[in-house]
């Protein structure tokens, strides 16, 4: 008896394959729009895939987005909660409903607002910011009021800096610029390559000041009882807050669900004991940002090449 061989269409064949359900990931980890959340999101994937044999798929979320999927079960672990930016959520989702789990460890961290060399040399406080003589050397457009970058269009820290900007009154002579933060960073490279003046809002740790000589726009020491933000989850809340001092003292941690440390108690352990030094996280800007990395490259790197520290994560 011979056997007959029939040769099937490839479009039958492709769409045989698409109608394949996919494997499911075992977790999800959410991964912020920033350098360092990247790095730290495939770097817990790829150590919990080498540790533990679990596959983590890496979502990109906005932190908001992500405390929501943690309550509903749809994210296990955001890699990077800055605070105090995002207590609002903690206290929403940790304290109150306890649907969250905020790692103890954390990197300490700060924000505030920067100067290039040439604009710190008119710009020095805050104050001078409010001064319209002072901030036209912003000015890159002609239209003679300077410009000044605030942060990215989906960052809560943004909707804090137009609230500062306005408390402090420098939003009435200035443009408040959103923009993502490559093309920001993009920016201070250049103003700095060509000696023009920028005033920017920044972070640390960050791979910008291993970059350039930076300068730390001088404001008040930070006082809470100046600080009035209002709920991020109100529409108007922008309107309604106001903050006239400088940030308070900054770190970010991991978090993931609680349900997800209960069913997964070794996991939980694993994030507990991570610990990036503000160094480190700088280094993983600069990689990604600078280097152009690909995030999970680097991550696997990182891992090879910590494996010792890896295992001790999950080991205490």
């Amino acid at each position: 008896m011979k056997t007959i061989l029939r040769i099937l269409p490839l479009t039958f064949v492709a769409a045989f394959v698409a109608a394949m359900p996919a494997v499911a990931a075992d977790l999800v980890i959410a991964m912020p729009n920033w350098p360092s959340g990247q790095a730290t999101a495939n770097i817990l994937k790829v150590g919990i895939a080498k540790k533990f044999g679990l596959e983590a798929e890496v979502k990109v979320l906005g932190t908001m987005n992500a405390f929501v999927g943690l309550d509903a079960g749809e994210v296990d672990i955001q890699p990077e909660v800055w605070r105090p930016n995002f207590d609002d959520l903690v206290k929403k989702y940790v304290t109150e409903k306890g649907v969250v789990t905020l790692s103890s460890r954390g990197v300490p961290a700060w924000q505030g607002l920067c100067a290039t060399p040439e604009a710190a040399a008119t710009i020095k406080t805050v104050a001078d910011l409010s001064d319209p003589e002072k901030t036209k050397i912003l000015d890159t457009d002609g239209d003679d009021r300077g410009e000044i970058w605030i942060g990215a269009p989906a960052w809560l820290s943004t909707g804090i800096e137009r609230v500062r900007a306005t408390s402090y009154g420098y939003a009435a002579n200035l443009t408040l610029v959103e923009a993502e933060e490559e093309v920001a960073m993009v920016a201070v490279d250049a103003a700095v390559a060509t000696g023009r003046p920028m005033v920017f809002y920044c972070y640390a740790p960050h791979h910008v000041f291993e970059l350039h000589k930076l300068v730390r726009i001088e404001e008040p020491p930070h006082d809470a009882a100046k600080w009035k933000l209002v709920s991020a989850q109100d529409p108007l809340w922008i309107e309604k807050s106001s903050a006239t001092t400088a940030w308070d003292a900054a770190e970010f941690h991991i978090a993931y669900a609680t349900a997800f440390g209960k069913k997964h108690p070794d996991i939980a352990k694993f994030l507990e004991q991570v610990d990036f030094s503000p160094e480190e996280v700088t280094g993983m800007s600069y990689a990604l940002e600078v280097e152009r990395q690909v995030p999970l490259d680097f991550a696997t790197k990182w891992v090879e090449d910590n494996a010792a520290r890896v295992d001790g994560w999950a080991k205490k």
